[in-house]
């Protein structure tokens, strides 16, 4: 329930944009800032977020995210102006923050073996029915309602979500004498913020801009910084020793391949499929709906066989099956039809997908301490968000000012070679430890 109200939050905001813009009218800058506003502060935020669950608890870090994303949805909900309401969802994206790893690590830290990779198999597949069900849910408001109640809407899972809360006991071991890393934590976010902002802005901008150059450096110079010295404190937030963690290591680099090509196909097929092949917006988000409904019937399960055998061999195979899928895409053309050139190609996508998200996440994350578990997830997420935004930045490299027809087929060999590096990673990297798998 946690992670479904952030994972839903982006999609139904995202289609009441226009309806924002008429009504407070303030144009396209409006529409860019209160999407960007949002994910400024999550990405920002995160690595501290995680750090902070691994201080002061799982529970009491998710219950106050939880809390205070639900004040800064009604905060939005009553914006009275363009400054408000990107003020209000940047409050919103501090609460998306402290969510996020926290409801990770609240599995890490109940489950074990392969009842925690069945866990996360779970937890992976209700966020891709966040995923499919944000826009129905947002376009069914908006037919009987003002856009404001779309951040209404988006606060009322959260009410639910206290109350399950509420019921789960005493579950985190806190350490005596904890303490907030506090410059460490100021570097990371400037470190984390300043290129997150660069990489949103340099769409609209272009690389050449200094509004987009400047920030990236600065961003890149404070992160060597911070972890430089994160290696020298007694208490860092980040301990680098997590990274000798070779199941860790491996499996973000596989995490910054495979969500690299992941973030670009749901990027541009949907655009592809309504610029090249004249489908409306309702239809470009149903085509690609199989993909969502294999992950909540199938994420389960094969995080319950990555349990039992290890997550190498679903790591290898799902993202080959997925590049194979994309690569069957190539048929796309402007009149498609969508049985034999689009569906094929989006079952392939939606298996492979499958096999790899839950067993990356069960890798990732399966032998560091308990302990650690939020700040490990934090950095997968961190890792996963600017894989997505250094990707979509790079598309207009292959693709150009347009989005032709070339340029797409040249964008689906991209996914399927970015999705073939994350396949060659886990496959030479990972490793079937003891304790990813059952006794």
């Amino acid at each position: 329930m946690a992670s479904v109200v952030t994972a839903i939050d982006g999609f139904i905001v995202n289609v009441s944009l226009p309806s924002i813009s008429r009504d407070l009218g303030e144009g396209l800058a409006l529409q860019q800032w209160t999407v960007d506003a949002y994910l400024i502060s999550l990405g920002a935020l995160i690595l501290v977020a995680g750090s902070l669950s691994d201080l002061f608890g799982r529970k009491r870090v998710l219950m106050a995210g939880l809390v205070w994303f639900g004040i800064a949805s009604l905060l939005c909900a009553v914006a009275p102006n363009g400054i408000s309401l990107e003020i209000f969802r940047g409050l919103q994206g501090i609460g998306g923050a402290l969510i996020m790893p926290s409801s990770l690590a609240l599995i890490l830290s109940v489950f074990s073996g392969e009842a925690k990779s069945k866990a996360i198999g779970r937890w992976t597949g209700w966020i891709s029915i966040a995923t499919i069900s944000g826009p129905v849910i947002g376009g069914l408001i908006l037919a009987v309602a003002t856009w404001r109640w779309i951040f209404v809407v988006s606060a009322l899972p959260i009410i639910a979500t206290i109350l399950l809360m509420l019921k789960v006991g005493k579950i985190d071991k806190l350490e005596p004498g904890a303490q907030v890393d506090v410059p460490g934590a100021v570097l990371c976010a400037a470190g984390l913020g300043l290129p997150v902002f660069a990489l949103i802005e340099q769409p609209i901008l272009g690389w050449g801009n200094l509004t987009v150059w400047t920030p990236l450096v600065c961003g890149v110079i404070i992160m060597a910084i911070f972890i430089w010295f994160e290696r020298h404190t007694k208490k860092p937030m980040l301990p680098l020793s997590l990274f000798a963690v070779r199941n860790f290591s491996t499996g973000n680099i596989a995490t910054l391949a495979v969500y690299a090509g992941l973030s670009i196909s749901s990027f541009s097929l949907s655009i592809a499929l309504q610029q090249i092949s004249d489908y409306s917006a309702l239809q470009a988000s149903l085509a690609t709906a199989p993909v969502s409904i294999i992950m909540f019937f199938m994420s389960s399960r094969f995080g319950k066989l990555a349990g039992r055998f290890g997550p190498r061999l679903f790591m290898t195979v799902g993202p080959l099956i997925a590049a194979i899928g994309f690569l069957t895409m190539i048929r796309l053309h402007a009149h498609v039809d969508y049985m034999t050139d689009l569906l094929p190609g989006v079952l392939l996508f939606g298996l492979g997908l499958s096999m790899t998200v839950a067993p990356l996440t069960t890798a990732v994350l399966g032998d560091v301490r308990p302990n650690q578990a939020g700040i490990a997830s934090a950095v997968n997420n961190a890792v996963a968000r600017i894989a997505g935004l250094v990707a979509i930045a790079a598309v207009g490299v292959v693709t150009g000012s347009h989005l032709s027809l070339d340029g797409f087929h040249h964008v689906l060999a991209l996914i399927a070679g970015l999705l073939l590096v994350g396949s060659i990673v886990s496959c030479l990297g990972i490793r079937n430890s003891v304790s990813l798998i059952r006794p």
